[in-house]
């Protein structure tokens, strides 16, 4: 990543709460802690933010916070080529007609590709998947009500009275941060607060996750394994992850990337 990313990243996650601690940094970026340091004393001494013990803070903290997720345009280049064929799977499970959910974010975005010739009610939180099915398809879109996070492309409500509760999905599709044996992880309590109340309304859970998000881990829960019904990865999946998911009695699809979709420059999926 290269250092003008690095420091819009670190100047997004300032934002969202009083200190982004260096470990919240690293984990953002994947940079190392040496070069996390750098960066912070490099944006102290521009006067773009306060450096403190263990961190950083924001000069003048936003009245509504950033959220601590990766920006889309930075997560959206990741592994692209597997994401593309964990989205070719997913599609694949859908029939016309059917009412499905997705959530905000870079694996179910690539859905939107395979989801152009389809008919079926999507409900999404993504302003990103929205905007893609609104111009390119005749699937019908509905989105809930709330504030845009534009770093994050998705849209989030702090209240339980908006729209989601009034749509019945057979299927929720749903990426993820990580996945390991205690459940599936996200980084941010605003998204895990969105994603329960989108996952209540859905008979089935679709979990997609590339097989990085195996090695990956949060200090906040989504969900306990037990609640997805399938999960959807990539041919690099760890033995060891292949197990636990068989384990916990949940299907497994494991997607292979074609020519095409290993060919597929980052920038074409914007």
């Amino acid at each position: 990543m290269h250092e003008r990313e690095r420091h819009r990243i670190i100047l997004s996650a300032v934002q969202e709460k009083p200190v982004a601690t260096i470990q919240d940094l690293v984990e953002l970026t994947s940079a190392s802690e040496a070069t996390i340091r750098r960066d912070i004393a490099a944006l102290h001494v521009q006067g773009r933010l306060r450096r403190v013990r263990g961190g950083a803070e924001a000069l003048n903290p936003a009245h509504i916070g950033s959220l601590a997720a990766k920006p889309f345009r930075v997560s959206e280049g990741e592994h692209l080529a597997q994401k593309r064929a964990i989205a070719r799977e997913a599609v694949a499970l859908c029939t016309d007609g059917d009412p499905i959910i997705l959530n905000g974010g870079t694996t179910t975005f690539q859905m939107v590709h395979y989801l152009t010739s389809r008919r079926l009610q999507v409900f999404t939180n993504s302003f990103a998947i929205a905007e893609h099915l609104v111009k390119h398809s005749k699937n019908q879109v509905t989105l809930p009500g709330g504030a845009i996070y534009r770093d994050q492309s998705i849209i989030l409500s702090p209240f339980d009275n908006d729209v989601t509760r009034n749509f019945y999905a057979r299927r929720m599709f749903m990426g993820a941060q990580g996945v390991g044996p205690i459940g599936v992880m996200e980084r941010d309590a605003l998204i895990i607060q969105a994603e329960q109340k989108l996952i209540n309304q859905a008979d089935e859970l679709v979990l997609m996750v590339d097989s990085s998000k195996f090695s990956r881990r949060s200090s906040l829960i989504l969900c306990p394994l037990e609640r997805v019904s399938t999960l959807i990865t990539d041919d690099g999946i760890p033995d060891a992850a292949r197990a636990m998911i068989e384990d916990a009695g949940i299907r497994l699809i494991v997607a292979a990337t074609t020519a095409a979709e290993q060919a597929v420059e980052p920038s074409s999926a914007a």
